[in-house]
Formats: structure tokens, C-alpha cells, sequence
């Protein structure tokens, strides 16, 4: 075993984080292994999203859906809603399409190697060597956001990403021991996690610094380097929440594909990341006395939009586009959080955005 991993792994057992779909390394060397479901679940949420955020939705998911069969038979209409305020909904489409692809055509059981596993909708490489390292123990090099930082810094890397991604997993490959890749690769995740930080890292309580280049050079802050990046396009829209006397809020579903495809919202305009959509009571979905009542931001991966939100009692007439849904129902739909903050600007009282 290298050198560099023999002291990473010797830190892990000591330091290791508890989390929900974890073995503990003692009991990872008395030849537990991991759940795939739990892993792969987790490890789809995880992306773009924090720990601590990805927690209570990862308990949600295992009571509703214990197995992954369970998920595979739920209405996606539940998935999405339990999903709503995790972002980047593709995800949570191709989890169900994943879900269904493992019951359908493996009988409930995740293959064990990295191309196996790549076949699913929603699984890429790092998922992949993720769930094959981890719950299969395969010797698969597993490469996030956090051990990009710590192999960068580890190896001085001056090339900026994404460039330097392949470098960097030649790097992490080498560096992955056959007999535990399963904890190395937690390991590595916790240290860029808990110590090896975007700002101020606690370099004094690495057990790799001897070994990093960042640390000998005293400029770890500056790995790893980053293309420059472009300005986020700013697109405009309107949002028109439209409310019964009895308090129900017209409520309708967008089309599946494209962002937040499948996601429940109030009426809104054609925004999309590449162009404007109307953002006057002109473009209302149906004639009303209309209110401004303000405007949201919300930030995409790939643009900022702003909203112009109107407001209207309206009467409660059956109609084809959407539906009526209690003000204090809301949270259980599937309203992303830009809809959410859009209802809460016209109606503060009915929930808290997240």
C-alpha cells in the first residue's frame, strides 16, 4: 500500500465521520459492507448539496421507500414532492428511472462493478466508482469536489479544471489501495470535508502534510486552480399566484422534460436559461385584477432569474391547465424552491422558502 494512504487510512479510523449510509471502518475490516442502495441514494443527493443538507432527506427516502424496489413501484409525483428543496431535479427523475431500471431488469440487485453500474440512467463516472468502491469494495478511483482539493494541493497541480481532471484520477487511481478502496475513498472525502477546506485549511492536523506540495509551498488556498468564470446571464419572468376565498392557491404541472421538469409551480411565463420570459400582468394566465406584489431571485447553476410576482382572489372555476390546492397543503407538493419563494412573496404566511 502507498505510503499516502497507509496514513490517510490510519487517520480515517481515528476521525472518520458518523453518517447515516456509512460503515464504520471496523466494521468495513470485519467484512461489512455497505447497502448500494444507501450508497448510491446518498450519493446521487449528495451532489451539489451539503452534508448536513442531504441528511433529513435521505432519512425521508428509507421510511417511505426502504428497498430500492419500494422506489422503483412509488408514483413519481411522491418522489419529486419528497425530493423538493434538494435542486438540480434531473436527479430526482433519474433516480426513479434508475430505481426502476435495478427492480425491472436486475431484480432489485445492483451490479457490483463500475461498468455495471454506468448502464443506469443518472449514473456517471463518479457514481460509479462510488458505489462500486464503497459498497462493492472495488479498487475504483472516486474523484468529487473534495479530493480534487485534496489531490491538488497534495501534488501542486497548476493546471486549472476542468482541464485537470484526468491528471488528477490518474493521481487518485494510483493512490487507491486494493484491499480497503472503499474506506480510502471515504477518507479522502472527509479530509477535504474537515480538513482540507476551500478557505483556511487546518494543514497543522493533516496526516498528509508532510507529503503535500501545497503545504511545502505555504499557498494551499490556491489549489485548486479554476478557470476563470463567466458571468451568470441574468433572465427575467413573471410569477402569478392566484388565490380561492377558501384559500387554495391554482397550482399546475411543468412538462417533464428541460428545467425542473416534472415539478409542480404556479402559472409563470416562458423564462428558460436562454432567454426572457413576460414579466407583466399582461401575460397573466387568465384575466384578473392582477396585484404586483413584488419579485424573488433565484440562482441556477446556469443563470439568475428574477420574477415579477402578481397576486389575485380569484374565483374557484374547474379549469385545464392546473388544479386547486390548499394554502396549507403546499408543503407536501412538489414546488421547487423558486416557486416557493415566488407563493411566499404573495402569500407570507403560507410557508417559509427554503
Amino acid at each position: 500500500m502507498h505510503n499516502t494512504a497507509t496514513k490517510l487510512l490510519a487517520w480515517y479510523d481515528r476521525h472518520h465521520r458518523e453518517l447515516p449510509w456509512r460503515v464504520s471502518p471496523a466494521a468495513a475490516k470485519a467484512g461489512k459492507l455497505a447497502d448500494p442502495y444507501h450508497v448510491w441514494l446518498s450519493e446521487v443527493m449528495l451532489q451539489q448539496t451539503t452534508v448536513q443538507a442531504v441528511k433529513p432527506y435521505f432519512a425521508k427516502f428509507l421510511a417511505l421507500w426502504p428497498k430500492v424496489t419500494d422506489l422503483a413501484d412509488a408514483a413519481v409525483e411522491d418522489v419529486m414532492a419528497a425530493w423538493a428543496g434538494l435542486g438540480y431535479y434531473a436527479r430526482a427523475r433519474n433516480l426513479k428511472k434508475c430505481a426502476e431500471a435495478v427492480a425491472g431488469e436486475h431484480g432489485g440487485v445492483f451490479p457490483d462493478t463500475e461498468e455495471g453500474l454506468r448502464q443506469f440512467p443518472g449514473i456517471g463516472d463518479y457514481t460509479a466508482a462510488a458505489v462500486a468502491a464503497i459498497a462493492f469494495n472495488r479498487p475504483a478511483a472516486v474523484m468529487d469536489g473534495n479530493v480534487e482539493r485534496v489531490i491538488s494541493r497534495l501534488y501542486a497541480i497548476d493546471e486549472p479544471l476542468p482541464g485537470s481532471k484526468p491528471m488528477m484520477k490518474a493521481r487518485v487511481a494510483a493512490l487507491t489501495p486494493v484491499d480497503r478502496p472503499g474506506d480510502f475513498a471515504q477518507a479522502m472525502m472527509d479530509l477535504g470535508a474537515t480538513i482540507c477546506t476551500p478557505k483556511r485549511p487546518s494543514c497543522i492536523l493533516c496526516p498528509l502534510s508532510e507529503d503535500c506540495l501545497a503545504f511545502a509551498e505555504h499557498d494551499p488556498e490556491r489549489f485548486p486552480v479554476k478557470a476563470a468564470k463567466k458571468e451568470k446571464p441574468v433572465r427575467a419572468g413573471a410569477a402569478f399566484v392566484a388565490v380561492t376565498p377558501e384559500g387554495e392557491v391554482l397550482l399546475r404541472r411543468r412538462v417533464e422534460s428541460g428545467l425542473l421538469g416534472g415539478m409542480t409551480e404556479v402559472p409563470t411565463t416562458g423564462w428558460t436559461s436562454r432567454i426572457d420570459g413576460g414579466s407583466t400582468a399582461d401575460h397573466a394566465p387568465f384575466p384578473a385584477d392582477w396585484e404586483a406584489c413584488g419579485a424573488v431571485t433565484h440562482v441556477f447553476t446556469h443563470f439568475e432569474l428574477r420574477l415579477s410576482v402578481f397576486r389575485t382572489l380569484a374565483e374557484k372555476v374547474t379549469r385545464d391547465d392546473g388544479w386547486w390546492e390548499p394554502v396549507t397543503n403546499l408543503d407536501a407538493q412538489a414546488l421547487p424552491t423558486v416557486m416557493k419563494k415566488a407563493i411566499a412573496q404573495a402569500i407570507p404566511r403560507a410557508f417559509q422558502p427554503d
